[in-house]
C-alpha cells in the first residue's frame, strides 16, 4: 500500500471537515495552532486524523453552540485533561491498594 493510500484511510482533509461541519478551515487551523488538535501536512493539504474527529466535534459545539471563545476552550480542554489524569492516577492507586490488601489477605470492604 502506498503512502497516500495509508493516509486516505486514517485521515480526512480539513477542507472535507469544513464542508461536512459547515465551518471555516481557519477554525480548524486555529485549533491546530493552539495545540488542541494536530494536523498533518501532506502533498499541499492539511489532514486531521479520524481519531481526532470527536475532539473537533466537541470544540465545534463549545465554540459555535455555547459561544465559548478560543481561550475558554483552551482552559476547558486543559482542565479536562487534568481531570482525566487525576482519574487515571486514582484508578492506579486503587488497583495498587487492592493488590496490597490481597497480599495481606484483608477484605477491602472491612477497611
Amino acid at each position: 500500500m502506498n503512502t497516500m493510500s495509508k493516509l486516505k484511510f486514517k485521515k480526512v482533509s480539513i477542507e472535507k471537515c469544513s464542508f461536512h461541519y459547515n465551518i471555516e478551515t481557519s477554525f480548524i487551523q486555529e485549533l491546530n495552532e493552539r495545540g488542541l488538535i494536530k494536523l498533518t501536512f501532506f502533498q499541499k493539504n492539511h489532514y486531521l486524523d479520524y481519531k481526532q474527529l470527536t475532539a473537533l466535534e466537541k470544540y465545534i459545539r463549545l465554540y459555535f453552540d455555547l459561544k465559548i471563545n478560543m481561550e475558554g476552550i483552551e482552559a476547558i480542554s486543559h482542565l479536562l485533561l487534568r481531570l482525566e489524569k487525576i482519574e487515571n492516577e486514582k484508578k492506579q492507586l486503587k488497583n495498587e491498594l487492592t493488590a496490597v490488601y490481597k497480599t495481606l489477605d484483608l477484605d477491602i470492604e472491612q477497611s
